[in-house]
């Protein structure tokens, strides 16, 4: 004979509210995982386009000097006097200016550019910032446009060139960023730097870009000095037709 069940199968109001506590909490950790996973890539993404941006920038100051080509300003040293003709080429501790076959948009597949890098304030005033600034190249009147006037010795001087957007910054917080520039001495040691290159008509033998981090961290590539020796297989000045 089989006994009947007054009672049903079924799961208490207790048990609901711990299954529901529990499917919370497992929510909750994987929200907390995902989360601390997305934060880890994103800091490890920012710290590889950092050491890409060093090295890149490296890459296109390297660029930029080994693409030096001579050229020559169409100038007049007054309104009413005729027109001349300069080295184009600018030396300073914070300023360097010449044509280059390398471009920033092109490679080496574009146009010459007049290139201008110098050491402006950073942002907020800490420390300094290099920048490039490029402009085509298209003959010697274009570029006298930029020529203020030259000194004893001949050498142009010009006008500045300012940051702007198109401006396109190589290295930011810097403690400190100065060019000198190699000339040949007739005693030892026979090779001396120098902040300014006085010489009208033809360049330095190498350039050096003195440089240091602003803020330095162990876990991050740091922008370091470079030392370049200007092209040396590249004879005469070399003029473009004024396409203007």
């Amino acid at each position: 004979m089989r006994r009947s069940h007054s009672g049903r199968a079924g799961i208490t109001l207790i048990e609901v509210l711990i299954a529901v506590s529990l499917l919370s909490l497992l929510s909750v950790g994987m929200l907390v995982a995902m989360r601390i996973g997305i934060n880890t890539m994103e800091k490890t993404d920012a710290h590889l386009v950092k050491n890409r941006r060093v090295a890149n920038a490296r890459k296109i100051i390297e660029n930029e000097i080994s693409g030096f080509m001579p050229a020559m300003a169409l100038w007049r040293p007054r309104p009413d006097s005729p027109p001349t003709f300069g080295a184009f080429m600018e030396w300073t501790e914070s300023s360097m200016r010449f044509v280059t076959s390398y471009s920033l948009e092109e490679g080496w597949r574009g146009r010459p550019q007049i290139s201008v890098l110098q050491v402006i304030p950073g942002e907020r005033g800490q420390g300094v910032r290099l920048i490039v600034n490029e402009l085509p190249f298209t003959g010697p009147a274009q570029a006298g446009l930029q020529v203020l006037g030259a000194d004893e010795r001949g050498v142009l001087r010009y006008a500045p060139s300012p940051s702007g957007p198109s401006s396109f910054v190589l290295a930011d917080r810097l403690a400190y960023c100065r060019f000198s520039y190699q000339e040949r001495i007739l005693e030892p040691p026979f090779r001396l730097w120098t902040p300014i290159w006085r010489m009208p008509t033809m360049p330095p033998l190498g350039v050096r870009i003195d440089m240091a981090p602003l803020d330095v961290s162990p876990s991050e590539l740091r922008v370091t000095s470079i030392t370049l020796a200007m092209p040396v297989n590249r004879d005469g000045w070399i003029s473009y037709r004024d396409e203007n």
